[in-house]
């Protein structure tokens, strides 16, 4: 089967690709930077320039699948309202691009994967939260609200739609992970704020397997929480921290200060948190390797090579 992948070359992407070119599919790899990759047997680079169908609309004439994870990354930078507007545009534009191209061939693939976050259901406390949650408040689950229905077109022209709301992934080498890592490393790891908040994650293999199992499971469609079953609080995520890497996990960041130096940025990633619960997953038979926290930090920290301090 051919996929092709608007995002490919982010940290999901990357791990999506290396999955299905190691079972023998072909993956088409969207990139602005097409030209600096070298293509390998089973992966295409094709230029993307993250607004229209140019370059790139006819390769998905035939394919089997089109994934979209086009995004800037939302905690790579202060959120300035030039940086909102950014992280807007990145998803909006891809969007608007992805329908443009499917809009364009005599044959579409039969399935979008359309990328989201659990941010889509804003702050929720301790409530467990499936995917009838309504959209919450802000301009995390305004921005994904509006990333889902950028392609919500698709479903007229017959193509099954699946919207997969991912929670925080944990991986080893990218992602949230080493940041994460990083206060512990000199003893100063501990939870954010009250520590109540809840803190959806994923492990990155379970986070693939799960894109995958949504591409290939026909009755899959809608909007899917991509979360462990094991959502924590902030305080369990530290104590599970410190005790993966050997560490005290006391020292509490106070609500003030994230407020102070991050502002609305601070508020909504690490002062807010949803309970998210992978309802529609389970109820399609999809396991999870890494249910738990704790077998997760251990499984990624083996791999890799440990944590050294």
């Amino acid at each position: 089967m051919r996929v092709v992948i608007a995002g490919g070359t982010g940290f999901i992407g990357r791990a999506l690709v290396r999955s299905l070119t190691d079972d023998g599919h072909e993956a088409v790899v969207l990139s602005r930077t097409a030209s600096g990759h070298r293509s390998r047997p089973g992966v295409t680079f094709a230029p993307f320039d993250g607004r229209t169908a140019t370059g790139w609309g006819h390769l998905l004439d035939g394919a089997g699948a089109l994934v979209n994870l086009a995004g800037e990354n939302i905690a790579s930078g202060y959120w300035t309202r030039a940086r909102k507007g950014r992280l807007r545009d990145s998803r909006l534009f891809a969007g608007q691009a992805v329908m443009e191209a499917l809009s364009g061939v005599a044959a579409p693939p039969a399935v979008l994967v359309q990328g989201s976050a659990t941010g889509y259901y804003g702050d929720r406390g301790e409530l467990p939260t499936d995917e009838s949650a309504p959209c919450g408040q802000g301009f995390l689950a305004g921005l994904a609200r509006d990333w889902e229905a950028s392609t919500a077109g698709a479903e007229a022209l017959g193509i099954r739609r699946v919207v997969a709301r991912t929670a925080v992934v944990l991986g080893a080498g990218g992602g949230a992970l080493p940041r994460m890592l990083a206060p512990y490393r000199y003893f100063l790891g501990g939870p954010l704020g009250s520590g109540r908040q809840y803190f959806p994650w994923i492990h990155l293999h379970d986070e693939v397997a799960a894109i995958r199992f949504l591409l290939d499971e026909p009755r899959a469609s809608g909007p899917f929480n991509l979360a462990a079953p094991g959502a924590v609080s902030q305080d369990e995520l530290a104590g599970a921290l410190g005790r993966a890497l050997g560490r005290p996990s006391f020292l509490r960041v106070p609500e003030a200060a994230l407020r102070l130096l991050l502002g609305e940025m601070g508020r909504e990633l690490f002062l807010s948190g949803v309970r998210a619960v992978p309802a529609k997953l389970s109820a399609l038979g999809f396991v999870f390797r890494h249910p738990s926290l704790g077998a997760a930090l251990a499984d990624l920290l083996a791999g890799a090579g440990g944590f050294r301090g």
